[in-house]
């Protein structure tokens, strides 16, 4: 399996090494799980490669990280572990989206992120219940413009576990927002995605180097239940 060290040259390495890069930072004691745009635009159909009909999806690749996300949003579900999911969905009336419209021309249709369509919504696999907080945005970051940071506050989190995709746009912004609010920021590597490998496994690399830990899902998971053991002993 391909990861970010594929990438690197000697050079880097040495650069990296030099610099004492990627220190580890450690968890915290409150986490929060965040869902970054798990819709049906961004992963299609499962099994079901057809580009024409889901022109943004990353296909398998989205679907493989569902597939953690859900062992994530189980286990943070049961220790009660804080969940919060983000969804991008523009009004087509007014074209909400700006500049980024700009830069793609994705035709609207059922099955991209206009709002109140199949695309928009997030997958059935990991859909949201009633007592947990879903955010749409309209930019990249889910702190922009949105009110995510004054619930984190409130609930005194002081940890982040972002999944969800892509990696090297609504993943990377909000890993950095998370970082620049002096969060404790985690990417469990197998529950983010994107399109394109070269940018997934870079953009990886660059949080895990100077914005928050990139480690294993089996080790967010372990930590997630001692978290939720340790509540319940001080319970």
């Amino acid at each position: 399996m391909a990861s970010w060290e594929d990438y690197l040259s000697d050079e880097d390495r040495a650069n990296v090494a030099r610099g004492k890069w990627a220190q580890r930072g450690g968890f915290g004691v409150r986490p929060a799980l965040i869902i970054i745009d798990a819709q049906n635009y961004m992963v299609g159909e499962k099994g079901v490669n057809d580009p024409e009909k889901y022109p943004l999806s990353c296909g398998e690749a989205g679907w493989a990280a569902v597939e953690y996300m859900k062992r994530l949003l189980d286990t943070a579900r049961a220790v009660k572990v804080p969940v919060f999911y983000t969804r991008f969905a523009i009004d087509p009336k007014v074209d909400d989206a700006g500049g980024f419209h700009r830069k793609l021309g994705t035709p609207a249709s059922e099955y991209s992120y206009i709002e109140d369509t199949h695309g928009s919504r997030i997958v059935d696999i990991l859909a949201p219940r009633p007592d947990e907080l879903v955010i749409t945005k309209k930019k990249s970051s889910a702190f922009f413009g949105t009110p995510l940071h004054a619930y984190l506050i409130d609930r005194s989190i002081d940890t982040l576990i972002i999944v969800g995709g892509a990696t090297c746009n609504c993943v990377r912004a909000t890993v950095s927002d998370s970082a620049s609010y002096n969060f404790r920021t985690i990417v469990p590597a197998e529950a983010v995605f994107d399109r394109i490998p070269v940018s997934h496994h870079i953009t990886l690399f660059d949080i895990n180097r100077f914005l928050g830990d990139v480690i294993s899902t089996d080790e967010v998971v372990a930590y997630l239940k001692k978290t939720g053991a340790g509540r319940e002993a001080a319970e």
